[in-house]
């Protein structure tokens, strides 16, 4: 019996991380909020690597078409300059500056932010910072396409990228909200900002490879961690298929409003 327990515990924690990932809630702070609120422990250093490579599969699979086009049009600017491959070399190169920022300071501050701000105190005031910033931009509706994105566009969006190593900073919330305050369309932000999570998932993913192989407990937990990332696998692909419903209808707000309901809720009740 307590196997069982052992291994539904993992297949929720898989489908709750991945629903909450794709989505403006912060994925992180909700795991948080499970181990606390419902006494889950979770065994071994490097479940949340392992689920959130899940993730990374889900976005890659979901957005290959784009992800394709940008690397052939990417290579052939580079070898022949054809003007209209020049848009997906940019966006190419903004999505490195992009991903800058949160690599410098997630190496810089990681240590800082695991002793510091890594509590359910913290995740409740930042679901609150997060409610807040989806309903101040709930209405906006930009122009700016893939091909009118610049420099200062690609910094500031990995800015907010970098704001959201913070537990309860949703990370897709953060570039999108950043995003959409530069003028992008909901299409280009969505687009951007996940295809901006694929470099840092994957720097993260090879970073954190020997966490995994140097785990004590894989052994024992081989099937529930397979478990967790099917489940993470599965639920951040129709999540993420249906935040992109969402984004396209405009309807934000509904996320700001689930943030400053819960955030209270895990402040004074923790």
């Amino acid at each position: 019996m307590e196997d069982i327990f052992e291994l539904l515990k993992y297949l929720f924690l898989g489908l709750f991380q991945g629903i909450t990932e794709p989505i403006p809630i912060s994925s992180s702070g909700h795991l948080e909020i499970a181990e606390y609120f419902f006494g889950l422990e979770i065994e071994g250093l490097s479940f949340a690597l392992l689920v959130n490579t899940a993730s990374l599969f889900a976005v890659l699979f979901i957005y290959r078409e784009d992800i394709m086009r940008l690397i052939r049009n990417g290579l052939r600017f580079v070898t022949t300059k054809e003007k209209d491959a020049e848009a997906d070399f940019r966006f190419i190169i903004f999505l490195i500056i992009g991903t800058i920022p949160a690599g410098i300071i997630g190496i810089l501050f990681e240590d800082f932010i695991d002793e510091h701000l890594a509590s359910i105190k913290t995740v409740g005031l930042t679901l609150l910072v997060t409610g807040l910033a989806l309903w101040l931009i709930r209405n906006l509706r930009g122009r700016k396409n893939d091909a009118d994105l610049s420099y200062r566009d690609a910094i500031i969006v990995g800015l907010a990228q970098a704001v959201a190593l913070i537990p309860g900073i949703s990370r897709s919330g953060a570039t999108i909200v950043a995003a959409m305050t530069l003028g992008m369309k909901q299409e280009t932000a969505l687009r951007f900002s996940f295809l901006l999570y694929i470099p840092v998932s994957v720097g993260g993913m090879i970073l954190g490879f020997s966490d995994i192989l140097n785990d004590e407990n894989l052994a024992s937990l081989a099937l529930p961690y397979t478990i967790a990332f099917i489940a993470s696998l599965i639920a951040s692909y129709f999540s993420l298929k249906w935040f992109m419903n969402i984004m396209a209808k405009g309807n934000l707000k509904y996320f700001a409003i689930y943030c400053f309901i819960v955030g209270p809720l895990v402040f004074f009740l923790s």
